[in-house]
């Protein structure tokens, strides 16, 4: 597990995380989220890494949801075992594809991680690491993602009972900036009200 940029300490015990430049396959939290396409069959980015990493008996799990759910909406979730990945259990979630002035993407890219947080609380995970959500091929810009995700994720642990970790695994720094000003910005307007904020040393 990396070291942490930016925690954030909440009520319960409860910690948020901002870590990167990092690669969520080598991640030791007990569940990893995968952004996955509807088909759930593996891809690129995020998702072809994670499907190559742990091995076949994602895909065969995955196959076996879709045979009996059919293609994942866009905004769910469905829980598959960590092959031989690190972390015991993959949540894979489907983002939404960006489309200039479409109101319903922030919602659907809340629900993303709010589903997320429900289903490892569900199979009582104590923790999760996020990738950024839709901000590679779905073209989701990255700043606009990075306030939806913190807020999601840090109101969706206001009301867990098993999780209590939760981290943002972010691919570059670019995208680990971005996602510590969200949260530094949403603090600030007091939309998220940690007891505590930690930076690591630069």
């Amino acid at each position: 597990m990396h070291e942490f940029v930016l925690r954030l300490a909440f009520a319960n015990d409860r910690l948020l995380d901002f870590a990167g430049p990092a690669d969520i396959t080598k991640e030791t939290t007990e569940a990893i989220v995968n952004a996955a396409n509807s088909s759930l069959l593996g891809g690129g980015g995020v998702d072809g890494a994670i499907h190559r990493t742990g091995g076949p008996s994602i895909l065969a799990e995955c196959k076996s949801i879709v045979s009996k759910i059919g293609r994942l909406p866009a905004g769910k979730a469905v829980l598959t075992t960590g092959g031989r990945l690190p972390a015991k259990y993959v949540i894979h979630t489907v983002g939404p594809v960006y489309e200039r002035g479409n109101r319903d993407e922030a919602r659907t890219l809340a629900s993303c991680y709010r589903e997320s947080v429900r289903i490892a609380d569900d199979h009582a995970i104590a923790s999760l690491a996020f990738p950024s959500i839709s901000t590679g091929a779905f073209g989701y810009p990255v700043h606009d993602a990075a306030r939806v995700a913190v807020e999601a994720v840090a109101k969706a642990l206001e009301s867990t009972t098993h999780v209590k970790h939760a981290r943002f695994v972010l691919f570059d720094i670019a995208t680990v900036k971005a996602y510590a000003a969200a949260a530094e910005k949403l603090q600030k307007a007091g939309t998220i009200s940690p007891i505590r904020t930690e930076k690591a040393p630069s």
